[in-house]
């Protein structure tokens, strides 16, 4: 497994470059984001997703969120109506994430039965930086041991996730509070989960 400590400020592009690089590998990575250290891979690699969820002990009918590096980019993986478009250009990037309607660029284990997907742009240059190397979305789900406690220090994810990563990034502290969940499904708001974003407007 690899160490990393990347500026979260200013990420070093050659690092950036080198997490990109395990992600098309199919590498499983430990990154901050602006609510927890996540957890990801790239979302095209379905031995990857396979990876996170015998890693999670999660159920293959519970998909993961993920991440996009900004609005163009959702409306690549999702469909984006207007009323979506405006909600989450006044909110974005933050610690939201928004259930839509997934696009065909989807792979169906990122989908719900209802072929909606979580997606999230969080206000953190680290992870934004990497999903634009890339060039496509990487899962997303908060760094929990397998009895789903939130391993909120690196020390933690290093002793009890190490053995299945490949790469933790170190870049700094996080919040550590989950974000919001809203759901923009037909233009009708519904607030799944309040937590670090501010949903007011939905109210």
């Amino acid at each position: 497994m690899l160490v990393l400590e990347i500026n979260p400020q200013n990420p070093q592009k050659r690092l950036i470059r080198r997490a990109a690089e395990i992600l098309r590998r199919g590498g499983i990575i430990a990154y901050p984001t602006d609510t927890y250290y996540g957890i990801g891979c790239d979302i095209l690699n379905k031995k990857a997703i396979a990876r996170v969820y015998k890693l999670k002990r999660r159920s293959k009918h519970k998909p993961f969120s993920f991440i996009c590096s900004d609005l163009k980019n959702i409306s690549e993986y999702a469909q984006v109506t207007n009323y979506a478009y405006k909600t989450m250009k006044r909110l974005l990037p933050g610690p939201y994430t928004f259930i839509l309607e997934g696009s065909r660029l989807v792979p169906k284990i990122m989908l719900t039965k209802r072929k909606t997907a979580g997606i999230r742009v969080p206000d953190h240059a680290i992870c934004l930086a990497i999903v634009q190397e890339l060039g496509n979305p990487i899962l997303s789900t908060s760094a929990t041991d397998p009895d789903g406690v939130i391993l909120e220090s690196l020390i933690e994810i290093e002793e009890r996730l190490g053995h299945a990563l490949d790469l933790i990034i170190h870049g700094g502290p996080v919040p550590s509070n989950p974000s919001s969940v809203v759901s923009l499904i037909d233009d009708n708001p519904e607030i799944i989960r309040e937590g670090q974003g501010d949903v007011s407007i939905f109210l």
